[in-house]
């Protein structure tokens, strides 16, 4: 049913993928999908904050982060799944939107918290995500 797998990890907090990257893990498995991983790294290129970076900071952090991704990978997803790495930039629901479409998938797996009363007012990534991709969310709660 599934052919491609889109899931989201937050590099630097386990909650957002320790429940999600199994589920999308036994999804890839059953179906012989291919798992794409991606991380959103916020951009900084406003020009009222990328002033005050060095020049070709954000190269270095894109490519400190895919090869930390590489790593959690390599750490977290068993050897027979086929695998896309993928470090997005930008607003977290917007890039994941993008690489969706981009990349063709018919699941995006995502971690989500749980809703705290500014949640429901303001709506978290999950529910962004939810409300705006063209294929099927699965939201796991952490």
């Amino acid at each position: 049913m599934y052919k491609d797998i889109l899931v989201t990890v937050d590099l630097d907090h386990d909650s957002s993928w320790k429940k999600a990257l199994p589920a999308a893990i036994r999804e890839a498995r059953q179906e012989g999908a291919r798992l794409h991983v991606l991380t959103v790294v916020p951009t900084v290129g406003m020009s009222m904050v990328g002033q005050f970076f060095p020049k070709g900071y954000e190269k270095k952090v894109l490519e400190a982060y895919n090869e930390r991704l590489h790593e959690f990978v390599a750490a977290n997803v068993p050897a027979e799944i086929k695998v896309q790495h993928i470090v997005g930039q930008g607003t977290v629901y917007e890039v994941i939107l993008q690489i969706a479409k981009k990349t063709n998938c018919d699941l995006i797996v995502m971690g989500a918290h749980r809703p705290e009363l500014k949640d429901y007012l303001l709506g978290p990534n999950a529910a962004r995500v939810v409300r705006h991709a063209t294929c099927s969310v699965l939201v796991v709660r952490d």
